[in-house]
This record gives structure tokens, sequence and C-alpha cells, in this order.
């Protein structure tokens, strides 16, 4: 598709309301209706320069966590609010017939994918039961989110009643701009928009966490939720490196080198794991590198390149396909296919140019190894002196770990160390 193409394609799918300021002129008659469309004018600008400019997701805060309390306060979506004579009969139910799956929502700000602002301002706690639809509840997994909302207040008695209306009833003279939290047992779609300012908004929902293994009798705990279902702000989300099969600066035997490696086994391999699909005809030659650095207990000898190659069978050629190779691939696995062996002492120094690397919008994988924090891939394969001291979860305060920084592209590096046993 050419450039002319592709702006053809963006301005026929642009979805944007017409514009249409008021022209004010002596004399002119002014009603309510003239008023209300100059302020949907002014917020419909701001709203298409936030998404288009700047994009969505949640901006700070809005962190969920364990409830400490029984209380729920959150605008949910039911409605369900217990009355005080049900209240107290709750209060004098047994500990283990009471519903107490319980989480909060910190105080922050969000964007959502229509460009409106959804503020928090207080911390509040969501009884997932209640929150959830009746329909859903046969379930242990639920998802929580807000959504951007409004509702009328402070109403007022009009000086000069509506010809049109039957009776002179008070009118909201206010609008405020709120949220509604919102809980499902079914997993919500993902956004798989490549430009979220042209095409239209489907989900307003903005989803903040997953919850696993839920007990309506049992207190949430924090291991329980997890976060990184949640979209950061900006303009569409990176591709990232979430993880590896080998220990970041961990010291190896010879032998588990040879078999993380696959010297000896076509089984083995290097395994580097992405957050989404990367295209496979970007996996070439070079894209990968392993740099031994030698070692010993005397001077430090010469540098050298160990040969290897993509070992994944869906990333080269597919003989049931005709030849072809599957278009994306959310992994690879690099094999060594030299001889060489490393020795006592040796520093392996893996390479994944990242700049070269595209994923399903043709943008560069992120992948920045910010502080070496990328986890391994098989959750057992945890070492005490591959603890990191310091900070514990990323800069967003979102974990686990993965790579990137938010600029794309960069270089993924990594290495560990051999000794003999």
């Amino acid at each position: 598709m050419t450039e002319t193409e592709t702006s053809r394609s963006c301005t026929e799918e642009f979805d944007a309301p017409p514009l249409r300021r008021l022209r004010y002129f002596h004399g002119q008659m002014l009603g309510a209706r003239d008023f209300q469309r100059e302020q949907d004018y002014h917020r419909e600008k701001l709203k298409l320069r936030m998404r288009c400019l700047l994009g969505y997701g949640v901006v700070c805060g809005l962190y969920v966590e364990p409830a400490p309390g029984d209380e729920d306060d959150c605008p949910s979506a039911t409605g369900e609010e217990t009355p005080p004579a049900e209240r107290s009969e709750s209060d004098a139910e047994s500990r283990h017939t009471r519903r107490r799956a319980k989480v909060t929502i910190s105080p922050g700000l969000a964007v959502d994918c229509e460009g409106n602002e959804v503020v928090v301002r207080g911390g509040c706690a969501i009884d997932l039961w209640k929150a959830l639809p009746p329909h859903e509840r046969d379930t242990d997994t639920v998802w929580i989110g807000i959504e951007y909302a409004e509702r009328p207040v402070e109403p007022t008695r009009a000086v000069y009643n509506d010809a049109c209306a039957d009776t002179s009833d008070c009118e909201f003279g206010w609008t405020e701009e709120c949220y509604t939290v919102r809980v499902t047992g079914c997993e919500p779609p993902a956004d798989e928009r490549c430009d979220t300012c042209c095409s239209a908004c489907e989900h307003k929902v903005l989803w903040l966490a997953r919850i696993d293994c839920v007990d309506w009798y049992e207190p949430v705990r924090r291991h329980q939720i997890h976060m990184n279902v949640r979209r950061p702000f900006g303009r569409h989300v990176p591709t990232v490196i979430t993880g590896i099969n080998w220990i970041h600066g961990h010291t190896y035997t010879i032998d588990e080198a040879k078999a993380l490696l696959g010297t000896q086994d076509e089984d083995g391999g290097l395994v580097v794991r992405f957050s989404s699909g990367v295209r496979t005809d970007t996996l070439r030659p070079g894209v990968v590198e392993l740099q031994v650095i030698e070692g010993g207990s005397g001077r430090n000898a010469s540098t050298w390149y160990m040969g290897g190659r993509f070992a994944d069978p869906d990333i080269g050629p597919d003989p049931e396909t005709d030849g072809e190779c599957d278009e994306f691939t959310e992994q690879f696995r690099y094999r060594q296919t030299t001889r060489e062996t490393l020795q006592d002492g040796d520093r392996l120094l893996i390479t994944v140019r990242a700049a070269f690397l595209l994923d399903r919008c043709c943008r560069p994988v992120d992948g920045t190894h910010v502080g070496g924090r990328v986890p391994t891939i098989d959750d057992h394969n945890t070492r005490s002196d591959a603890a990191h001291g310091g900070c514990d979860l990323p800069p967003s305060g979102i974990g686990p770990w993965t790579s990137g920084t938010g600029a794309g592209g960069d270089v993924f590096e990594s290495w560990f160390f051999v000794k003999e046993r």
C-alpha cells in the first residue's frame, strides 16, 4: 500500500463528529441548545486532540490491591446497595458464609479510547460478587476496570417554564463527570488496532487487573491480582520481551551451558518470548549474536563469535504448508550450530537487535534490557544469586519486569558466566 493509499484509507475511516462552532452576531437569539452545542464542540476538540496526539490508557495510579476492610463505596455497574437492615443481618453472618472477596482501586487518572479523562479522586473498595453480573458468577477468574460516566447533579427550578413541557419540574443544572467500576467473568477483547486515531473505538472500559482463583468467602490475596493486563498511556502498546530461558548474570557449569545452548541437543537452545506476535520474516541471520569473552585465572584472552541459527519449526519453511512459514511468532529458539565449547571462566554475551524485529503493526520491538530484570520463562528456574536488590517493580509499578523504555527498538543484551564444577 502506497503512502497515498494509506492516507486515503485513514481519511475514509476517520471517526470524528462534524466540528461546528457557534458564530455570534448582533441581535442573535440563543437558547439552551446553542450553548450545549458550543460545549460539545470544545469537548470533542479536546477528546480528538487527546486520543490522536497522545493516545489513551492509564496515566497514573489506579492500582488494584486487596481490600483491608469490608466497605463497598465504589459506583458499580449493577447499582446494588445493601440496605441498612440487610447490612446488620450480614454483619451477623458467620465468618465462613460471608462473601469477603473485595479489592480496592487507588486514586489515579486514565484516558479512555474516546479521549475522555477518567479521574478517581479517592480510593474505593469494590465487592466483586456484587459488581459481577449475575449470569457471570460461575467463574473464579474476574477482570476489573473502570469506565467513563456522567450524571446530572444540583437540581434547579427554571425561572421560565418551557412551553413544550407538561410540568415545571426542576432541571439539573450541572453534569458531573464520574466513573463506573466494571467487573466481568469473561475475558475482555484486546484492542488490536494499529492506529487508534483514525478508526472507531469499540471497547470503552479501561481494564485494570485480572484476579485469579477467586474464593468469594475468602479475602483476595496480593498474588492473585495481575495488573499487567492494563494498557499504559500512549498511542500504541509496544511489543516487549517478557521472558528468557536463562538467568541473566548467572554462573552455569560447562554441561549446563551446553544444554542451554543446544550444543549437543537439537531440542535445546536459547528461548526469547515476546508479549505479542513478531514477524518471522524479520528473524534473519545477524539479528541474534553470541559472543564469547574468554576468561580464566590469568590474563583474559580473545573474543570470538559462536555460530547459531533459529531452530523453531514455525520460523523456517514448513513442508506441510508448501515451504511457507507462519507469519508471526511469540517466541524464538536460537541454537548453537558450531562445535566450539565454552571453557572455565568464559562469559557468553547474548545480543538481540530488537530494532530489526517488527511486530504486527510493523513497529520495532522495544528491547532495552532495563536493569537486567527480564524474568525467566520457567518459574522454577530461579536462583538466589539472580535476585536484585533495590527496585522490586519497574517504574510503571506493574510487574513482572519486561524489556523496553517506551522508545522502541534498541538492543537487548544479556550474559551469563561459565565455571567448571
